[in-house]
C-alpha cells in the first residue's frame, strides 16, 4: 500500500509561523510534524510515500530529501505553480503515484495511531479513522455507533472513490459526503491533535 501526506495547505490559522515555513515542518517536541508521520509509516511497512507541496513547498523536499533516511521512497506531487488543489484535488493530481488502495494522512495532525499497510477495504470505497470531538469541533463530523465523532484526517481510500471527479480545487469532504454509504469507520481512542493554530501547537508541546 502506498501512503500520501497532504502538505500543500497555506496554514492561514497558523500565521505568522507559516509565513516563513510550511506547516508540516513546524516542530512538535523537537521534531517536524511530517517527520513523525514518516517514521511511523516506515515502522509500519510503507515503502513509498507521496507528499503534495504548494505553499513554500520547495522547503519540504530540501528538508526530507529522497526518503532514504527512513528506508522509503518519497515522491513529491508539486502544486506550487497551479496553486494548492485542496485535499481531494491534491489526491487526484497524485493518482499516477498511488496504488489502487492507499492511505492518506493530513500533514498537520499529531497522533499515536499506527498506520496499517495491510488493511484491505474489501467492498468499501474508504475506511476513515475517527476521534473524540475536540473543543474546536464539538458537533463532530460523522455518526458512528450512535454517536458523532470527528474525522481525524487519516483515511484509507480506493481509487474508485474518486471516479467522476477531475483534477481541480476540490475538498475531500465533498467526495466523502457523496460516497458516505460505501465508507466504513473506526474509532481511535489514543492521542490525537489537529495542529491548526499556534495555541494547539503550544498545547501539544507543553504536555
Amino acid at each position: 500500500m502506498t501512503a500520501m501526506i497532504l502538505a500543500a495547505g497555506r496554514g492561514e490559522r497558523m500565521r505568522p509561523l507559516t509565513d516563513k515555513k510550511p506547516k508540516p515542518l513546524l516542530e512538535v517536541r523537537g521534531k517536524p510534524l511530517i517527520v513523525w508521520h514518516l517514521e511511523k509509516l516506515s515502522r509500519n511497512g510503507f515503502k513509498k510515500v507521496v507528499i503534495n507541496i504548494a505553499h513554500l513547498g520547495f522547503m519540504i523536499p530540501e528538508y526530507l530529501g529522497s526518503g532514504s533516511k527512513w528506508g522509503m521512497e518519497i515522491i513529491y506531487s508539486d502544486e506550487q505553480e497551479c496553486g494548492a488543489l485542496e485535499s481531494g484535488g491534491g489526491i487526484i493530481n497524485a493518482f499516477k503515484h498511488l496504488n489502487d488502495q492507499f492511505l492518506v494522512v493530513n500533514g498537520d495532525v499529531w497522533c499515536d495511531y499506527e498506520f496499517d499497510s495491510s488493511l484491505s477495504l474489501d467492498d468499501k470505497l474508504a475506511h476513515l479513522i475517527l476521534v473524540e470531538n475536540p473543543t474546536h469541533n464539538t458537533e463532530g463530523d460523522f455518526e458512528f455507533r450512535g454517536e458523532k465523532y470527528t474525522f481525524s484526517g487519516i483515511g484509507y481510500y480506493s481509487k474508485k472513490m474518486f471516479d467522476g471527479y477531475k483534477k481541480e480545487k476540490l475538498g475531500l469532504a465533498t467526495i466523502i459526503k457523496e460516497k458516505i454509504n460505501k465508507i466504513s469507520f473506526e474509532l481511535h481512542e489514543g492521542a490525537w491533535k489537529d495542529i491548526g493554530t499556534p495555541q494547539r501547537l503550544d498545547e501539544v508541546n507543553n504536555v
